[in-house]
C-alpha cells in the first residue's frame, strides 16, 4: 500500500470515527476550512507507515539471527 493510499484509509477511518461521535459539525467548525489537519494527518500517517516497517525489518532480521524466537504459522 502506498503512503498517499494509507494516509487516504487513516483520514477516511478517523473522519468516520468522528462522524459517529455526535460531534461531527462541531469538529468540523473547530477545525474550519484549512488543509493543515489534512495534511499533517497525512505526514504522520506516512511517517508512522514508516516507522512500521522499520520496526518490522528489525524484528525479523532478530528472528533470523536468533536474538527473538518466533513461531512460524
Amino acid at each position: 500500500m502506498t503512503r498517499r493510499a494509507y494516509g487516504h484509509v487513516c483520514g477516511w477511518a478517523l473522519a468516520r470515527a468522528h462522524a459517529r461521535s455526535g460531534g461531527a459539525a462541531l469538529i468540523s467548525g473547530y477545525l474550519g476550512s484549512s488543509d493543515a489537519f489534512d495534511l499533517a494527518v497525512g505526514e504522520f500517517a506516512g511517517e508512522y507507515a514508516d516507522q512500521a516497517q522499520s520496526d518490522y525489518r528489525a524484528f525479523v532480521r532478530a528472528v533470523r539471527e536468533g536474538c527473538v524466537v518466533a513461531a512460524m504459522e
